[in-house]
């Protein structure tokens, strides 16, 4: 292995047009050899074909293990393409880097009386237009940070297994739109990297990152993603590198065993040095979240477990090197910067900045970056582009018109090309009616958010119950008791006709089925800790009820029932007077009962923590969680939608006679 040198300074050979011997001599990282396979502290450098809807000109990818330790070759084939910067001494480039984070499907968000809310389109018709008034020295890139999957109804183009797969809507719309880069996020896992393998390589033009996602079965690294890119275009050279948290990620589950995440900070420790020394720039698509350890942010409005999110990846790569460095955040759902640069968003010079969740903005970094100027004065701007609801009831000349999406705030010609197929696709399956709601009044969206957190809900009622009947067929027998966390109870029902679509909204997450053996002993110590976790009513008007409270607040079938004693304090709520089938739980303590979990809390409840550490959500005093993903599981590959769905198109009605009803299988003492 050779290590190219060079005599000549870097200016005197981009001007002679030996741009290979230059980029050698700028960085002592990059190594020319035949048959450039990657040895441990390698990646090989690949050329590879960029987006032909997007910006870039060039597009390399690193290829090899990052994990392994640090990156001390970036290896090519002699006589290979390189990135090879054109920028003289001094001279500019404005980079917009364009960006949106945890899309989770809502491309289109479809309303039978608003009308549609086009939010991709809306994003490609801004992107378009940047792109075609860009000035020769002006580049602009779109980027995605991580879960563009699980959350809307066009997640069920994805299907369940390769076999059913229809496409990858959000790649799908993606590569179509422009996008440059994307990174792996969490819920891009949820129906497995089988199936995440399948939309990869069906829909995506563009490359997928992570430097710390490993091992799976299915979702091979080099093949299906890289740990890093990088893309040339005008001149200038901007690597990216991915990172997917490595708190929420679905592992370990039976059809993938060796499907891991890492550290973030490892990884992008190992990565960043090599990378930065062959590019002008260094974007990092962080899919880790906002903060660090734990932090109040996003989409729980609460206290959060992040791990090590995006405070603790500036801290570790401001030092290695003096390339400018952006952190493109998600995972948390916070907007940040939102009025230009918040100084507590930059750390040692590096930026971090994130576009809230579903579409809400277009993030905007515009940046000047000069040749081997470095971190200084290389910000020109950077905010937040909202995207506009629809509501086609207001009209012209009326309150609020304004500030609604209209045809021209959207890019027509792509909607129609692009996203009305995938919506003809779903209309089958979306407009099925599965049944009838004859009376919305304990079922509505506003009683379910005002109930869900507080105590007895209606519908997370119908839903547990309707699990624990659905499982009379189940392979292994009957369950005794189901369970539901009251934040994965996204909406509510409205009376009359109901559709596929109406109940997916109800629940739009991918929850399996998973059963655990539990003794009478440990779901008491469950009821206890739920207890502690319930918003108590002098929180309740403090708080958006409408929003994520992650607490992790449980719903049980009707088998359970017990009291919660609040106390004066959420460390002294306690459960009592409990009861497993009318059967007191002091005669059962060492009874062994069949417990049904959705995926969520059976792994752990990520952030609402049912893993041992303490409980979030604002609950003061640290209070200890129980730590439910040790327990015996048995993972069934049931859906639970569909089995609710099921016996809803079994008995045809959601109402009081098929068990929609609040009857006291919890309530509350002051």
């Amino acid at each position: 292995m050779t290590k190219i040198e060079s005599r000549f300074s870097r200016r005197s050979v981009l001007r002679g047009g030996a741009a290979l011997a230059a980029t050698a001599a700028v960085s002592p990282y990059l190594v020319f050899r035949a048959h450039a396979a990657p040895a441990t502290g390698e990646l090989a450098m690949i050329a590879s074909t960029p987006n032909p809807n997007g910006a870039l000109e060039k597009l390399y990818l690193l290829k090899g293990d990052p994990l392994a330790g640090p990156i001390q070759s970036i290896v090519t084939e002699a006589g290979a393409p390189i990135p090879a910067s054109g920028l003289e001494q001094g001279e500019r480039r404005l980079v917009r880097l364009m960006h949106f984070n945890d899309m989770h499907n809502h491309i289109t968000e479809m309303h039978a009386k608003k009308g549609d809310t086009h939010v991709f389109s809306q994003m490609v018709k801004q992107v378009k237009t940047l792109r075609a008034g860009a000035a020769d020295d002006e580049v602009v890139l779109f980027i995605s940070g991580g879960d563009d999957h699980t959350g809307s109804i066009f997640d069920e183009l994805m299907g369940w297994s390769p076999q059913e797969f229809i496409a990858d809507a959000g790649y799908r719309v993606y590569s179509a739109g422009g996008v440059d880069v994307a990174v792996l996020g969490n819920h891009e896992f949820d129906r497995g990297a089988e199936v995440l393998k399948k939309g990869i390589a069906t829909d995506a033009r563009f490359p997928l990152l992570s430097a710390n996602v490993h091992g799976s079965a299915f979702l091979k690294r080099d093949d299906d993603y890289v740990a890093a890119a990088i893309g040339e275009v005008k001149g200038l050279r901007i690597g990216f590198v991915g990172l997917t948290t490595s708190v929420d990620t679905r592992v370990g589950q039976p059809a993938d065993p060796g499907l891991a995440v890492a550290s973030p900070l490892d990884a992008v420790r190992n990565v960043l040095p090599a990378l930065a020394s062959i590019t002008d720039m260094v974007v990092v698509l962080s899919h880790c979240g906002y903060g660090s350890e734990q932090h109040k942010s996003g989409k729980a409005g609460t206290t959060r477990t992040i791990g090590e999110g995006d405070f603790a990846i500036a801290e570790t790569i401001a030092p290695l090197t003096d390339k400018p460095i952006v952190i493109i955040g998600a995972h948390t759902h916070t907007k940040l910067n939102a009025d230009g640069i918040d100084p507590h968003n930059m750390v040692e010079g590096v930026l971090i900045t994130q576009a809230q969740a579903h579409g809400a903005f277009l993030g905007e970094i515009a940046m000047s970056i000069r040749a081997e100027n470095g971190r200084k004065g290389w910000f020109s701007s950077v905010g937040l582009r909202p995207t506009k609801s629809r509501d086609e009831r207001v009209k012209a000349g009326e309150p609020g018109f304004e500030a609604l999406e209209q045809e021209e705030d959207y890019d027509v010609d792509f909607e129609q090309a692009h996203v009305a197929p995938l919506i003809k696709a779903l209309d089958t399956r979306l407009n099925e009616v599965i049944g009838q709601v004859p009376d919305d009044q304990l079922v509505s969206t506003k009683r379910t958010f005002a109930d869900r957190y507080v105590g007895e809900t209606a519908l997370a009622n119908f839903m547990n119950d309707a699990l624990v009947k659905r499982s009379e067929n189940f392979p292994n027998g009957r369950i005794d008791i189901a369970l539901f966390n009251a934040s994965g109870l996204a909406s509510g029902l409205s009376q009359g006709s109901l559709s596929f679509r109406q109940w997916y909204d109800v629940m739009p997450y991918a929850d399996g089925v998973h059963v655990a053996t539990m003794t009478g002993a440990q779901i008491r110590d469950m009821l206890t800790s739920n207890a502690k976790r319930i918003l108590r009513p002098e929180e309740v008007d403090k708080v958006d009820t409408s929003a994520f409270v992650s607490r992790g607040f449980l719903h049980f079938s009707s088998a359970l029932r017990y009291a919660i004693k609040l106390n004066g304090s959420a460390r002294e709520a306690e459960a009592f007077d409990i009861t497993i089938a009318g059967k007191p739980i002091e005669h059962a303590l060492d009874q062994n009962y069949k417990v049904a979990f959705n995926t969520y809390v059976a792994l752990g409840g990520f952030g609402e923590t049912w893993n041992g550490k303490p409980i979030g959500g604002d609950v003061p005093g640290q209070i200890p969680s129980m730590d439910l993903r040790s327990l015996p599981f048995d993972h069934t590959g049931l859906i639970y939608r569909n089995e609710v769905v099921a016996m809803i198109r079994e008995v045809r009605t959601v109402g009081t006679q098929t068990g929609v009803a609040l009857d006291q299988r919890v309530h509350l003492l002051r």
